[in-house]
């Protein structure tokens, strides 16, 4: 595997690899990364994303002095070590072990620390997680576009209640009743977890480049029915207020949910903040790899079976200083009813702020980096991580 060449890779941005990271060979982009002594920012991208995702905001990063590492997780892009298959070890997905790859990464670095642990989108949990578990590494943490309620709890005061054992949680429920309503929706976490779900965004008529370029737009600000809101409760009925690529129609995947909603030549055109080229890079590195590692981290948060693990770090919080940021038209901030509030008055106790940015939706760094620029470096400065 080569080092990721394309024009639109800013010039003073590196691509290289870092081998015996947790069984990977990790593929990075690094800026600022000349001399020693600057203090080390770690991005972590999500889905379906890259390390390519952070570019428009690395170097502004390095130019205030920090070094700037984004890698390909595992599952994704260049980054090689990992199985491919549906059928693969999902522990090896598990978020836990995403922790102990960024460490991994921290350490190969030379670094005993870092200033900061940035995570957008799936990122965000990864990066949370980190924080909470080792904050003597991640001196803090920003979160983007998706919230952390904290780790899973585990039942109290059952010693002498009638009736022991573990309840159906309301979000369980929630999901089990969508195939009821009318039309029957069902939740993309659980089609994201299916065997059929790889196939059909990379197998797609459209194929992947208009795939993805209908996805991003469909998620972005650029798309104006994303006006999102806080949703009351964990119900199915609630649920269905969330746009088609978060709460889909029963009888259709990905490919086809998204396809209605292609922008035109003339939107195409328009999108400054995802250029054809940009795509391109997205769309030739999923038409190799296919969109299976990234799902395997779905599968392990509907499987189930990696909870009992994150139930010992119940009741703890995060310490260190932390952010949150994400688009206002993004859906991302509400589509889990309680976890934007719960992130701020219980699982971070140290949260400096929430922004919500204008003229972004999900891709918030990609659509608006100046303002995300801007926030991380006031943030930054507030943990006294300048």
């Amino acid at each position: 595997m080569e080092a990721l060449s394309t024009p639109t890779l800013p010039p003073g941005i590196r691509s290289r690899f870092i081998d015996n990271i947790n069984g990977l060979r990790v593929h990075v982009l690094e800026a600022g990364f000349e001399g020693t002594g600057r203090p080390c920012l770690v991005l972590l991208h999500g889905f379906p994303e890259l390390a390519y995702s952070w570019r428009k905001v690395m170097l502004p990063l390095a130019a205030a002095g920090y070094h700037v590492v984004a890698p390909d997780q595992r599952g994704y892009g260049r980054t090689t070590g990992w199985d491919v298959s549906y059928d693969t070890d999902l522990s090896s997905f598990r978020v836990l072990n995403l922790v102990r790859d960024t460490l991994g990464l921290v350490s190969a670095l030379g670094r005993a620390h870092v200033a900061s642990v940035i995570g957008h989108d799936f990122g965000s949990p990864v990066a949370a997680w980190c924080a909470l578990v080792r904050p003597d590494v991640f001196r803090s943490v920003a979160l983007m576009s998706a919230p952390f309620p904290g780790p899973p709890t585990i039942p109290i005061a059952t010693a002498d209640a009638s009736q022991s054992g573990r309840t159906v949680s309301p979000a369980r429920r929630a999901l089990d009743k969508l195939p009821t309503l009318n039309p029957p929706r069902k939740h993309y976490h659980l089609y994201y977890s299916t065997r059929e779900a790889d196939g059909n965004m990379r197998n797609c008529p459209q194929g992947i480049h208009a795939f993805l370029r209908a996805y991003y737009h469909h998620k972005s600000a650029d798309w104006k029915e994303n006006r999102p809101h806080k949703l009351q409760s964990w119900t199915a009925t609630e649920l269905a207020k969330l746009p088609t690529y978060y709460v889909m129609e029963l009888d259709k995947g990905m490919a086809e949910t998204v396809a209605p909603h292609m922008p035109t030549k003339a939107e195409i055109t328009a999108c400054t903040w995802l250029a054809e080229a940009e795509l391109s890079v997205y769309a030739t590195e999923y038409a190799r790899t296919g969109f299976q590692g990234g799902l395997n981290w779905y599968r392990t948060r509907t499987s189930g079976r990696f909870q009992a693990e994150q139930e010992v770090f119940s009741g703890r919080t995060i310490d260190v200083p932390s952010c949150f940021i994400a688009g206002k038209s993004d859906w991302g901030v509400y589509q889990a009813p309680g976890a934007f509030e719960h992130m701020q008055e219980k699982a971070c106790t140290r949260m400096v702020g929430c922004q919500l940015v204008d003229g972004a939706g999900h891709w918030v760094q990609q659509e608006q980096p100046e303002a995300v620029r801007r926030s991380l470096l006031e943030f930054l400065q507030t943990a006294g991580q300048g």
